[in-house]
């Protein structure tokens, strides 16, 4: 099984889903934006859908732990970003991952970051194509995926990223 999925045109109902599950739950929500190769159409990706919670304050974020918690997802503190919140949650029955969230507060720059990147990919198909090609060979060092998947695509990331961030402000 290839670590990378043939894109999936369910993923922004699947995302639109979880959203909803925040917007009903989670106190101190002023937006959830779905990011990621999955928010991307046409992109390969791990099928895990990645979600950019925007919370109102710093009380508001240390609040939607237990809301969080009770909607079953498993919270990670920053998890080595300062300014986030990061959860992830699992499939109870078969512990495939579902969902990684990346919560911060409003005005944060990493909002701003996830989303020029995600909206880059969305407007030139020559990005993307660039994205699949470093995605695919990435995946085929590191079939595990993981922090060494991560890491291979770092750089073209952070490239792209600042790229993204000169034309959407």
């Amino acid at each position: 099984m290839s670590l990378l999925a043939a894109p999936d045109p369910g993923w922004p109902a699947q995302a639109a889903r979880y959203a909803d599950a925040w917007r009903a739950h989670v106190g101190g929500l002023v937006a959830v934006h779905h990011i990621g190769s999955t928010s991307v159409p046409g992109l390969p990706a791990k099928p895990i859908i990645d979600l950019l919670a925007v919370l109102a304050d710093e009380a508001a974020a240390d609040a939607a732990r237990p809301d969080l918690e009770a909607l079953g997802y498993e919270w990670m503190g920053a998890f080595g970003l300062p300014g986030r919140r990061y959860v992830r949650l699992s499939d109870a029955k078969t512990g495939a991952r579902r969902v990684h969230a990346h919560a911060y507060v409003q005005g944060h720059a990493d909002i701003r970051r996830h989303l020029a990147f995600r909206d880059a990919l969305r407007a030139n198909a020559a990005l993307r194509a660039a994205y699949t090609s470093v995605k695919a060979s990435c995946a085929a060092r590191h079939p595990d995926g993981g922090a060494a998947y991560g890491a291979c695509k770092s750089d073209w990331i952070v490239k792209a990223e600042a790229k993204a961030l000169e034309t959407y402000k």
